[in-house]
């Protein structure tokens, strides 16, 4: 599914990343591992489009997508979950998981991924209408979760 071949990242002079290969086949689990600093954020970033690599190539299904924009790249099913539990303050739950499918269409789907959302983490059912700032951490990270959940994601 997701093929990056010789990635390299600068900010400015400094190079954060360096000729970093991998593969992510479809049904696996890949983690990246590493010290503070060693540039896995930044990789995280590349690979959706909200940096820019110079240098290498990051092929997802079969498309080099190193210079796609971040929408673009949501599009196509690539999705990262931020870690730090960014949800949206001053918008419900509900509106969260919304927000998570805006780019789709299809009422009826997003009606019934949000059920699935709401089974996969009953809490989020109960706090629905609430504020999303106010859950609890582990409350705003199920929300990061199902938020990117409802654009049914091909690679999260």
């Amino acid at each position: 599914m997701l093929e990056v071949k010789n990635l390299s990242v600068h900010y400015g002079m400094i190079q954060a990343v360096r000729n970093v290969d991998f593969k992510v086949n479809e049904g696996e689990i890949v983690s990246l591992i590493g010290a503070n600093g060693a540039g896995k954020s930044t990789i995280l970033k590349t690979l959706s489009g909200l940096i820019h690599p110079s240098e290498g190539e990051i092929v997802y299904l079969g498309e080099n997508i190193a210079s796609t924009s971040a929408k673009k790249i949501v599009e196509k099913g690539l999705v990262q979950v931020p870690e730090g539990r960014h949800v949206f303050p001053g918008l419900t739950v509900k509106e969260n998981l919304e927000l998570g499918a805006f780019l789709r269409k299809d009422k009826e789907g997003i009606q019934k991924d949000m059920e699935d959302v709401f089974e996969r983490f009953p809490i989020l059912k109960e706090r629905k209408d609430q504020d999303a700032q106010t859950l609890s951490g582990g409350e705003q990270q199920m929300l990061a979760m199902g938020r990117a959940l409802m654009s049914r994601p091909k690679l999260l």
